[in-house]
């Protein structure tokens, strides 16, 4: 890859269409998935793709998500290079064989366009489907921009497929906010990310008969334990794989990623850590609490599995006040997940930073910069007062 700074072409695409776009240049072996409001469009526009000739992929139109991830996993562990994207209840019906996927070192890359759970009925955005399966052994990156929910899958194929890592990838995209919106994507050309997801080469594959393997063989309590180390070895060398593989995309196209972006934070009083779409209502925030004297900052989380605890303490070290925001909904925590994590990061390092918790946009409601200066003020009081009580907070909850 060249080090210069390549231009794509500029083109107005939904989130959707700007994933769906990136599996088209990847042109992946096998695309096995179930239409779910609001992931639909990715695979409806990929089959597009498929019966007009544009890939090679073998498209698999299965009868539910637990089949979609199950026939990716099984081209898988064919060899092939296997992608699927699903949402909401979709990847809760998937959930068995997410730890599978997981646990067998496969690396497949799945788009979660992110959705809230019934009941009520809802197929508008919460984080509830990604954040409950924080746990199961996937990577996490989310995206603030339909932009970098399409940069997000290139570079996860070379996440994925790293030999240090070989972990499946999610990449969660706020659903309909960035799902369906229209935004400017730079789309690089075919030539350029054909080099630069490169051929993928598997470590072992069921069909060489030559080097058999075994894979699901039963593991009760003589290896199932050992079995799992590798799996947290392989998250812990993942921070560095995804470093890299940003800088070296960055070179290619002048974006350059990390695990977390900061903000104005660097001489902040205050600060918010969020992740996803809100990001951009949080950084309108900060410039307007800017302009009236106030050292507000926001810190964004990029990936959450691995959680960056490192770069988050060094980020946000010597802040008076610092909020979580989280589109979650978790009943009987004492905080949101990511909260959790921040916390617990604060506390092993010996870090003392006054911290709150907010829920916020539950079911797609909207919450804007307005709302976000009025946690901007919260922070102002806690700096002022020393009380952070209640440390759980709704942000944009009606009174009943």
């Amino acid at each position: 890859m060249s080090g210069n700074r390549l231009k794509g072409e500029l083109k107005a695409l939904e989130g959707d269409n700007a994933v769906a776009e990136a599996m088209r240049q990847i042109n992946p072996d096998v695309v096995a998935a179930y239409p779910i409001t609001p992931q639909t469009e990715i695979v409806m526009t990929f089959s597009e793709f498929v019966a007009n000739g544009l890939v090679d992929t073998e498209f698999l139109a299965v009868e539910s998500e637990h089949a979609a991830l199950s026939a990716c996993i099984g081209a898988a562990l064919a060899g092939a290079r296997a992608l699927t994207a699903t949402c909401g209840p979709g990847l809760a019906l998937m959930w068995e064989m997410l730890w599978i996927a997981s646990s067998w070192r496969l690396p497949i890359i799945m788009n979660v366009v992110n959705r809230a759970f019934s009941s009520p009925l809802n197929i508008l955005c919460s984080h509830d489907d990604a954040m409950g399966s924080r746990d199961a052994g996937w990577i996490q990156l989310y995206a603030e921009s339909q932009q970098e929910a399409y940069d997000n899958t290139l570079q996860a194929v070379r996440i994925a497929e790293h030999p240090d890592i070989l972990l499946p990838v999610m990449c969660c995209l706020d659903g309909f906010v960035l799902g369906h919106t229209l935004e400017p994507v730079e789309v690089l050309p075919d030539e350029v990310v054909k080099e630069w997801a490169g051929t993928y080469n598997p470590c072992y594959s069921l069909l060489d008969i030559d080097h058999p393997v075994t894979y699901g063989a039963a593991d009760f309590t003589d290896y199932y334990f050992e079995h799992k180390r590798p799996q947290w070895e392989a998250m812990e060398r993942a921070p560095k794989v995804i470093l890299d593989i940003g800088e070296e995309f960055g070179k290619v196209t002048g974006r350059y990623y990390h695990l977390v972006d900061s903000y104005r934070l660097d001489d902040a009083d205050v600060a918010v850590v969020v992740l996803g779409a809100t990001s951009g209502a949080v950084r309108v925030a900060v410039d307007r609490l800017r302009k009236n004297g106030i050292k507000a900052g926001m810190l964004k989380l990029r990936c959450f599995r691995p959680f960056p605890a490192q770069q988050v303490v060094q980020a946000l070290q010597g802040k008076k006040a610092v909020a979580i925001l989280e589109r979650v909904a978790f009943f009987g925590a004492e905080a949101s997940p990511v909260f959790l994590e921040v916390a617990t990061a604060f506390y092993l390092r010996g870090v003392s930073t006054k911290l709150i918790n907010y829920t916020y946009g539950l079911g797609g409601r909207d919450t804007v910069p307005g709302q976000i200066c009025g946690v901007f003020q919260d922070l102002i009081d806690i700096t002022q007062t020393g009380k952070t009580e209640p440390i759980f907070r709704y942000l944009g909850l009606r009174d009943f």
